[in-house]
């Protein structure tokens, strides 16, 4: 399928990368087995910009130096490695922060100090810009360059070094020009990445966000009703779906090493997920309004295990520690109760039981799990039965609901429900969501724990493991949560589901499946499409066409927010999901005759995903 190459290699790597740790100083480059001379790395904050402003005119002088990096313990593993520095000034990651009011004149000199390598620098250049250019410096030269920054935005540049044997991702830092009235109490954050190939399936890596891995990242503190406001870079080669556990943000900008588009106060979207391609950049703003411990992470498994560590240790998969079930890609946020303020009341729950149970896997698989509910009275589903997505969870705005998951793994598991605006205790991080010291555990085997929801909104919705996550989710465990609004009654026949996943082996699947058999559809009767996209990795696309052309739907909801008018639009039926975001439209057949729902695949031949759509 289309994802299993890059499930097969990230999988291995998770698995494996532990296996080699006790060898690794055999293997890696010997900056990574024994300390050196190497000056070491400052992780930037992106508070204090870089160079000298006066007179309108930035003076910066960069250097491209070796040193040592620790990504993670500040006494634990590291590497040496090419960075970016300001002349006389400890070497940073990301590189020292350009920040200037729109109109500055930047005169810049970088001198490569490496001793073996090639560097071809990026990024330094005007903005706007009609040509982009880039900076070839072998060792020991020293370029001079000098442009204007006038547009407003959020920027990057970058270096490549000519050395073949590993990644330098970490050769990056931001650029941000100031526009006249914009608030400047903002955040910088900057993601970089670290690799070296052990061999054809492993690497090791550090994935971090401003030269820090998870738990070592920056805590962000904040306080109920304050506005927040986010700069994020993507200075990786890699996507980057980015999710903030428990509110919505607004993206108010989005833009790439070249260009930047500030969108107007109409053209601004919700979302609770958001991808960032290589080299994109995005401004966010949002309203923490419940107290608690929360997360802003890049929703790729692979980018936020244990085992995305310099020193993965193996055993972290299933604690109960924040510190060790999660690494990489993961900001912490700590939002903070206004003094005197009390607690939230909360009226008459509803109630529901989730069960997560184990039971046969289908064909190659190693394991299938799954969330079931109880029956219409309420007796639990029978040991071992399993369903693949999970039961779909049907609620109703504004009706406070308890969900209490019973535990039926012979492993810890935590679920969280992604999207929803809740309280912390209830978010499903084992061992951080929770307020001060009291922090919700895993559910361990043969337990329960109980989610008390506020459903603030309706929407499409998802909820998945939040604990061994390449194993659990792979496995199953993850669902369809569909928040109706009061006096809706869910019809199954015109609101349609469709979740995709992966399954154990690497394969795409769309509700548990890569066909389903044929759905009959109405002429002139309008159907909700609801789409999920909970893989551990993998953007996909999604289209409704007939006769290998497009057909017309209308775009209703991102991440369960509805679009704003000027955005619910008629157009072509096709939609690219990143992972952890959902999508809704509305399709009216207007003419009778077959139509096809497809997930393509490299080929038209090979989809990963199709059903026939019969409309009579």
């Amino acid at each position: 399928t289309l994802a299993e190459p890059f499930f097969l290699m990230e999988y291995a790597m998770s698995r494996l990368a532990f296996a080699a740790a006790a060898v690794l100083v055999l293997l890696l480059p010997p900056a990574l087995g024994a300390q050196g001379p190497a000056p070491v790395v400052q992780a930037n904050d992106n508070r204090t910009a870089g160079g000298h402003l006066a007179g309108g005119v930035l003076t910066l002088q960069l250097e491209i130096r070796e040193a040592r990096w620790y990504p993670e313990n500040p006494v634990g593993a590291s590497v040496v490695i090419p960075v970016f520095a300001e002349a006389g000034k400890a070497p940073q990651i990301p590189g020292p922060l350009i920040r200037v009011p729109a109109g500055t004149l930047v005169r810049a000199t970088v001198r490569n100090t490496l001793a073996d390598s090639t560097v071809t620098v990026h990024g330094l250049y005007a903005r706007p810009t009609e040509a982009v250019d880039s900076l070839v410096l072998r060792p020991g030269d020293t370029a001079s360059v000098a442009f204007r920054l006038d547009a407003p935005g959020t920027y990057h540049y970058s270096a490549r070094s000519s050395r073949s044997d590993m990644e330098t991702e970490q050769l990056a830092g931001a650029i941000v020009v100031d526009g006249p009235g914009v608030p400047a109490n903002d955040r910088v954050f900057v993601i970089n990445i670290w690799s070296f190939p052990v061999d054809s399936t492993r690497w090791r890596e550090t994935l971090t966000i401003n030269g820090k891995s998870w738990p070592y990242t920056e805590r962000i503190h904040a306080t109920v009703g304050d506005t927040v406001r986010w700069r994020v870079v993507n200075a990786s080669g890699r996507n980057h779906p980015m999710h903030l556990h428990g509110f919505y943000y607004r993206v108010n900008a989005r833009g790439d090493r070249v260009t930047d588009t500030l969108y107007t106060k109409d053209q601004q979207r919700l979302a609770v997920t958001e991808a960032l391609r290589p080299g994109e950049t995005m401004a966010m703003s949002w309203v923490p309004e419940t107290p608690g411990n929360w997360l802003f992470h890049c929703h790729l498994s692979f980018h936020v295990i244990p085992e995305a560590r310099l020193e993965p240790t193996g055993h972290g998969a299933h604690s109960g520690d924040a510190g060790e079930h999660m690494a990489g890609l993961v900001l912490g946020i700590q939002v903070h109760r206004p003094p005197g303020e009390p607690a939230a009341e909360r009226g008459p729950a509803r109630h529901l039981d989730v069960y997560v149970q184990e039971g046969p896997p289908p064909g190659r698989a190693p394991r299938a799990m799954s969330f079931l509910l109880g029956d219409a009275e309420g007796r639990p589903p029978a040991p071992g039965r399993v369903r693949i997505p999970g039961d779909m969870l049907v609620l109703t705005r504004d009706e406070p609901t308890d969900i209490t998951v019973h535990n039926r793994l012979p492993e810890p598991t935590a679920i969280h429900w992604h999207g929803l605006e809740l309280e912390s205790w209830s978010d499903g991080v084992a061992g951080w969501s929770g307020e001060g010291a009291r922090v919700a555990p895993p559910i361990p085997p043969g337990e329960s724990f109980t989610a008390r929801l506020t459903l603030k909104r309706a929407g499409t919705f998802i909820y998945h493991t939040h604990l061994n996550d390449i194993e659990q989710i792979t496995s199953g465990l993850y669902g369809a949560l569909l928040v109706l609004e009061p006096g809706e009654v869910y019809d199954p026949a015109r609101d349609l589901v469709f979740v995709t996943g992966w399954d154990g082996m690497g394969h795409v699947v769309v509700n548990g499946g890569s066909t389903e058999p044929p759905l009959e559809l109405l002429r002139g009767v309008p159907y909700r499409f609801r789409f999920i996209n909970i893989g551990p990795a993998i953007r996909l696309r999604y289209r409704i066409e007939r006769e290998g052309a497009l057909v017309p739907w209308q775009r209703l909801a991102k991440d369960g927010a509805d679009l704003p008018p000027h955005q619910a639009l008629v157009g072509p039926a096709t939609i690219v999901l990143d992972v952890g975001e959902t999508f809704d439209a509305v399709f009216t057949p207007g003419e009778a005759g077959d139509y096809r729902l497809v997930v393509p695949g490299r080929t038209p031949e090979e989809p990963v995903y199709q059903r026939m759509l019969i409309v009579r």
